[in-house]
């Protein structure tokens, strides 16, 4: 039994030797270039150094980003979405896809009894309201020759009001659906441009409510919009000038930023921002694909490489400071935005303070890289 005891310690202790040679000699493990607390800094062996390049923190100048995607696209007051006001059954498609149409063009006929209803509403609001008024001129009159009675005008008086309102509820109804007689009426294009799409078939029945049955766009209203990483938008203000290129058009334009989303696509980590084009734009058509190079350079203050930041703890960003005596101190900087490989650095740094900008994971093989 004693044998046995013994005999397992002697192994045991082979297995601990084991492990610690092996963990010395592994690649990965800190100690193998690296001893010292992290409170005290953390040094490093001189063979290791060449793998380090080091930077002085500093500001720069940067333009954003570089090109990033976009396309063409209708400006909201650009498009009119036509749809029923009451429930019909379409007659006639009077107008096609990619039409050029002006205001007050016909675009589809359709039929239904409530539009029969409502102007015939309407006519009838008009004769009551015709009659009350008459009824009123008349009671002014006797009051005024001292043959009526004050509560008779009274009562007049009320009746008119009634009609008037019940005839301007019955014209609102009517104006609706434009002008004609009968049971038909046409929607037409509020504004000129040109039909984009159409919803209605011959002989469907439609109702308030749902799909638009004609799309009109005016297409000298387009502008861009451009995708921005949600880390550039910081630097991003309105009337900042870019360049525009549509590759389908073969075309160049000058643009400024009209306006930034407030929705990040929780996917791509990007954000909408609107471009206002310069020059003509007929030639181009909504859903071209655009390529945006945001042009203004500007002051981004203290900065370094992207590569110098690490995560740490999944959320932390943490840089190598060598400090004066050689020694290297984890710091935790918060970072803005990134323009062409380099981060803003908004709190953690001093100008003139020294970092590890390649290389920082050998001093951490804990951490993440930032990308």
């Amino acid at each position: 039994m004693v044998q046995e005891q013994t005999k397992a310690r002697f192994i045991g202790c082979g297995l601990l030797a084991t492990v610690v040679f092996l963990t010395a000699c592994s690649p990965n493990a800190p100690t193998s270039a690296i001893s010292g607390a992290k409170s005290e800094g953390v040094s490093i062996q001189e063979a290791s150094l060449k793998y380090l390049e080091i930077e002085s923190v500093g500001s720069s100048k940067a333009a954003l980003g570089g090109v990033v995607p976009g396309r063409v696209a209708f400006r909201p007051q650009a498009m009119a979405a036509i749809g029923t006001p009451m429930a019909a059954r379409v007659l006639s498609v009077d107008v096609r896809p990619g039409e050029v149409v002006k205001a007050g063009a016909p675009l589809i006929t359709l039929q239904s009894a409530d539009v029969a209803a409502a102007r015939s509403a309407l006519a009838q609001a008009e004769a009551r309201a015709a009659a009350a008024e008459d009824l009123l001129r008349r009671q002014n009159e006797m009051v005024k020759k001292g043959v009526g009675l004050d509560v008779e005008r009274f009562g007049a008086e009320t009746a008119a009001r009634e009609a008037r309102a019940e005839l301007d509820r019955a014209g609102r109804a009517v104006a609706l659906i434009g002008g004609g007689s009968g049971d038909r009426f046409v929607l037409r294009a509020p504004a000129s441009g040109v039909v984009l799409a159409i919803r209605a078939n011959v002989g469907a029945i439609v109702s308030p409510g749902g799909d638009a049955l004609v799309d009109v766009g005016d297409p000298s209203k387009l502008w861009v919009v451009a995708d921005i990483p949600e880390s550039e938008v910081g630097g991003i203000v309105s009337g900042q000038l870019a360049d525009v290129r549509v590759p389908g058009a073969d075309a160049h334009f000058e643009a400024a930023v009209d306006g930034v989303g407030q929705v990040v696509d929780g996917e791509q980590r990007r954000l909408p921002i609107y471009l206002a084009l310069k020059g003509e734009v007929r030639k181009l058509s909504p859903g071209m694909l655009a390529e945006v190079r945001l042009n203004a350079a500007g002051e981004i203050g203290l900065s370094l490489p992207s590569t110098a930041v690490l995560i740490k703890d999944g959320s932390r960003r943490v840089v190598y400071v060598q400090r004066p005596d050689g020694k290297f101190e984890a710091r935790v900087v918060r970072t803005g935005v990134s323009r062409e490989g380099r981060v803003t650095i908004l709190e953690g740094l001093q100008s003139g303070e020294k970092v590890v900008v390649r290389g920082a994971l050998l001093l951490d093989s804990e951490a993440e890289q930032l990308l």
